[in-house]
């Protein structure tokens, strides 16, 4: 049965030095307490899995919790580079392992699936011009087709709307791979924004993301995501975007953001209280209105 735990609590668990790790979320539902949480709890020498590193790895290899980083794209979305990770990576910190969006999709697929690996049509590019692909040969004719390995994280970790008093998750708008992320790993970790009964959640089967057998903990994390968003509740913080890139171009500031924003409090309540209520006022308010 699904454990109901604090965040504290699921990472003290299920999360320990040497995990590779995949932190879902496609632009929304980024489960930012859970990246918080490992910080603060000082994990070492994870592999980072992720088809869009954007802030929460910056945070994170700049903790200094992660040697290799598997991934698609890195960016600040919308405003530039991930600073961080571009210091790790020239000072020779950061190993990088890095894929087009489908074959880390594909990746993943196959983890899902329990295969070796997953066959790729698509074409050679200057990624695997760099990093050559195996190729098979087919078994029912001379073709041979590239391959890509299954990916399978120790732990997936996910943002979602809500989970019923059972486990089951339930999440609206974009996915991504959230829901590859989470069936290819061996554990899954869940926060949500509330726990809903079941009943009233029967008629919205069309949104369950995650079914609870296949959920090994859940999180009440109101504001788990922040500074992404979740669709409906709370709109996307642009402005930290805009912030962490002015921070994170200096070693130092980010060191001191750290110590305030994830060393310096418990938890992601004490987070939150370090934010103007106005301003989560307002990215309320965006969302109601735009949903």
């Amino acid at each position: 049965m699904t454990a109901f735990l604090t965040v504290q609590e699921a990472v003290s668990r299920y999360v320990g030095d040497g995990d590779a790790i995949y932190l879902a979320g496609f632009t929304h539902l980024i489960p930012f307490a859970f990246g918080h949480e490992i910080i603060r709890q000082r994990r070492r020498h994870l592999t980072l899995c992720r088809a869009t590193p954007d802030l929460v790895y910056d945070q994170m290899i700049a903790a200094g919790v992660a040697d290799t980083l598997v991934f698609s794209y890195a960016g600040n979305p919308g405003v530039g580079l991930l600073q961080a990770f571009r210091r790790a990576v020239e000072h020779g910190e950061l190993a990088l392992e890095e894929y087009t969006h489908f074959e880390l999709v594909a990746r993943l697929a196959a983890g899902a699936a329990d295969l070796p690996f997953w066959p790729l049509r698509s074409l050679d590019s200057d990624l695997s011009a760099r990093r050559p692909r195996p190729r098979v040969k087919s078994p029912f004719g001379p073709e041979e087709v590239a391959v890509v390995p299954a990916l399978r994280p120790d732990v997936t970790l996910v943002h979602a709307h809500c989970a019923d008093e059972m486990g089951n998750i339930y999440a609206w708008g974009l996915l991504g791979e959230v829901r590859e992320a989470a069936l290819a790993a061996r554990r899954v970790l869940v926060s949500v924004e509330e726990v809903r009964p079941g009943d009233g959640l029967r008629a919205e089967r069309d949104h369950l993301l995650l079914p609870a057998f296949r959920v090994e903990s859940v999180s009440v994390a109101p504001w788990g995501a922040h500074p992404s968003y979740v669709h409906g509740v709370y709109d996307r913080d642009t402005a930290a975007y805009t912030e962490w890139d002015r921070i994170s171009r200096d070693a130092g500031a980010t060191s001191e953001w750290l110590d305030a924003f994830v060393h310096g409090v418990p938890d992601r309540a004490g987070y939150l209280s370090l934010l103007q209520p106005e301003r989560l006022r307002a990215l309320k308010e965006a969302a109601e209105h735009g949903a």
